[in-house]
This record gives structure tokens, C-alpha cells and sequence, in this order.
């Protein structure tokens, strides 16, 4: 019984304060719509006084309204405002700017029509603003909706590839530990240090995705935006060879530098970390003794970064969707834990993050796998 009270009571507060929102909100809106088309009127009018003082006519006094009341409805809501200045910008041409100045008198000829056109005027400009912003907020919602749905993807197949990245790797860090500690007496030296060689780069491989999710982290949630600043292209690209070669000793890599002297507005660790990410997939996918070759060219919109293998290339079906997060299951022993997925989906949120686009085609002998970053800073501070 008490419960059943209890549960009554709590019903009766939610809904007295739901009632309170709501005519707190609409106080709210009353306020606002008031406050906004007295500012306009007031304005207008002012505008209007100097314009008469200055030329000493009436005839196009009206237009000065008219244009209140097209913006009138764009910074209030609903109809009464747009009613109520029509109204208001009828008596003030007749009380303000026409003889007998301050006196009403609407007994003039064509005063009822000028009254009429300036309701029906309100009524229209009320209506198209309106259902302007209600679509407007219909795009904005079913936008919102479609990001939301795009992180979702993006985070499931994250948890794929993490998944299968990360538990391939673990796998063979405790088989040949294990294996190691069983049979140590019976290996030789030479099957020692290549079983801990193997134990090393499976661990250097998990660092290096362990650096790739906390690169992620870098970007703030919601509007994913980065701290941007000018850097020289040329540096990044040395910068990110230089890492991948310190990581992976053997990795064969050619780089062409821009010609010209380039400045590019971007997060240099994240795009840094974008270079290595392509680079090492190449050197794991790519299986071949020539070298990778990495460049870049600037355009006159953005600056396009490449680099390419001469492997056996990206299966067809794969080429829209190899940034996805989804990971690869190949007949290559590198293919069995160094999967593609989770590497190259962190690629493609970091270029969106900047505003650029990124993708993957096969060339004669290979495949490329390129980015591009827009020139302008797209109106932010660069640090």
C-alpha cells in the first residue's frame, strides 16, 4: 500500500514538473519573440525617421517595414509575431510619417488595403520561415542520425579488428613462450633466439596497436575535432619513415619529396601516425623485394600523400571496403595476425577528422593507397 503511494506521489511530482517545463519554455519563447520584434521594429523605425528627415517623402517608408517583416519570422517563432508587427508597422506609417504627423487617422484612401497587403505579407513570410526551419531541423536530425549510425559501424567493426588483432598475436606470444619453457633443456641456441625474436615482434606488434587506439583517443568524441598548425610536409614524411624503419629494421623504403617548399595545416603525430599505419601494411602485405615508395604532391585545393607496393595488390571486392575496420584473413603467415582492419580504420578516422578523404586502387604492379588533406585551414587557429 505505502509503495502504491509512493509510486502516486512521484507520479503527481513528475508530471508538476513537467507541466512547469513546459510553460517555463513558453514564457520563454513569449519573452524572446517579444523582445526581438521590438528590437527589430525599434531599429526599423529609427532607420526609417533618419530616411525621412533626410529626404522629406513617405513613398518608401513602407519597404523599410516590409523588410522587417521578412526578417521578423526568421528570429522568432510562430505566426503571432509576424501578425502583430504587421500591425504594429501599419499604425507607425500612419501615426509616425504621415500628415498630420503623430495623430491616427486611418480614414485615408488605400489605408484598409496597405493593411491588408502588410497581414497577408506576415502571414506568407510566417508560413516559408517556418517550414524552412522545421525542415531545416528534420535535415538536422536525420543527419545526426546517419553520423550516429556511422560511429556505431565504425565502433563495431573497431571491436571486430581488435578482436581478431589482438588475439591472433597473444596466441603465439604464450605458444612459444610456453614452448620455450618446456623444452628449453632440448633447444639450441639458434631456435631460442629466433623463438624469442618471434615473442618480440608479436609484443612490438601489440604496442604498435595499443599507440593506434590510444591515437584514437586524441580525438575528441562528437565533432572529432584536432589541434591544427602549420607544419612543412616535407618533415612529416621523414619523420614517419624514419619510425617505421627504427620499428621494422629490414622495411625497404623510398621516399620523393615535394619539390616546392609545403605548409599544411594538420595534427603532424596523427598524420604521422596515418603514414606509418599504410607503410607497415605495405611492408606485411605487400611480400616483395622492391621497395616502397612514398611521396606526396601538392595541388591547388589539398595535398595528396601515397604510398605504394609492388605486391599482388587489394582484391577487387575489397578496395571500398579495406578502411572499414574489417580485418583480413590471408594464406600468408604475416596475414594470420597482422590483419589490415584495425590499422586502416584508424587511418580513415583520422583523415575525416581532418576534413580530407582517403582511399585504395591497384596500379599495374601493386597497390596504392593514398590521402589527401585540404590546403585551407577551413577557418581554424593554427597554433
Amino acid at each position: 500500500m505505502e509503495r502504491r503511494n509512493l509510486k502516486g506521489v512521484y507520479a503527481r511530482l513528475l508530471e508538476n514538473y513537467r507541466q512547469r517545463a513546459y510553460w517555463t519554455k513558453k514564457w520563454e519563447i513569449t519573452w524572446k519573440n517579444t523582445l526581438m520584434t521590438a528590437a527589430i521594429l525599434i531599429g526599423v523605425t529609427l532607420v526609417a525617421w533618419l530616411y525621412h528627415r533626410l529626404s522629406a517623402g513617405t513613398v518608401n517608408i513602407m519597404m523599410f517595414y516590409v523588410i522587417a517583416l521578412i526578417f521578423i519570422p526568421r528570429f522568432t517563432e510562430g505566426y503571432v509575431p509576424g501578425i502583430v508587427s504587421a500591425m504594429v508597422s501599419v499604425g507607425c506609417v500612419n501615426f509616425l510619417f504621415t500628415e498630420p504627423y503623430f495623430k491616427w487617422d486611418f480614414s485615408r484612401e488605400g489605408y484598409p488595403v496597405t493593411f491588408f497587403c502588410m497581414i497577408v505579407i506576415a502571414v506568407a513570410v510566417s508560413a516559408v520561415t517556418s517550414y524552412t526551419k522545421e525542415q531545416s531541423q528534420v535535415l538536422a536530425r536525420q543527419e545526426k542520425q546517419l553520423m550516429e549510425a556511422d560511429k556505431e559501424k565504425m565502433r563495431a567493426n573497431l571491436l571486430r579488428a581488435v578482436s581478431h588483432d589482438l588475439r591472433t598475436p597473444l596466441t603465439g606470444i604464450i605458444g612459444a613462450s610456453s614452448s620455450y619453457l618446456e623444452n628449453e633443456p632440448f633447444l639450441s641456441d639458434e631456435k631460442k633466439r629466433s623463438m624469442v625474436r618471434h615473442i618480440r615482434e608479436d609484443a612490438n606488434w601489440l604496442l604498435n596497436m595499443v599507440e593506434n587506439l590510444l591515437t584514437v583517443t586524441r580525438i575528441q568524441s562528437g565533432d572529432t575535432n584536432v589541434n591544427k598548425s602549420m607544419e612543412p610536409v616535407e618533415e612529416v614524411l621523414s619523420e614517419s619513415v624514419r619510425r617505421v624503419k627504427k620499428r621494422i629494421p629490414g622495411a625497404k623504403v623510398k621516399v620523393f619529396l615535394p619539390e616546392e617548399f609545403v605548409m599544411l595545416p594538420m595534427d603532424a603525430m596523427l598524420i604521422e601516425q596515418v603514414l606509418i599505419n599504410l607503410m607497415e601494411n605495405a611492408v606485411f602485405h605487400a611480400d616483395s623485394d622492391r621497395e616502397i615508395e612514398v611521396y606526396a604532391k601538392a595541388g591547388q585545393d589539398e595535398v595528396t600523400f601515397f604510398v605504394k607496393d609492388y605486391g599482388p595488390g587489394i582484391a577487387l571486392d575489397r578496395l571500398e571496403s579495406i578502411f572499414d575496420g574489417e580485418s583480413q584473413t590471408g594464406s600468408r603467415e604475416s596475414d594470420s595476425y597482422r590483419g589490415m582492419g584495425i590499422g586502416l580504420s584508424i587511418c580513415k578516422t583520422i583523415i575525416a577528422a581532418h576534413s580530407g578523404r582517403i582511399w585504395a586502387q591497384n596500379h599495374e604492379k601493386g597497390a596504392l593507397l593514398a590521402f589527401a588533406l585540404p590546403i585551407d585551414n577551413g577557418g581554424e587557429h593554427a597554433e
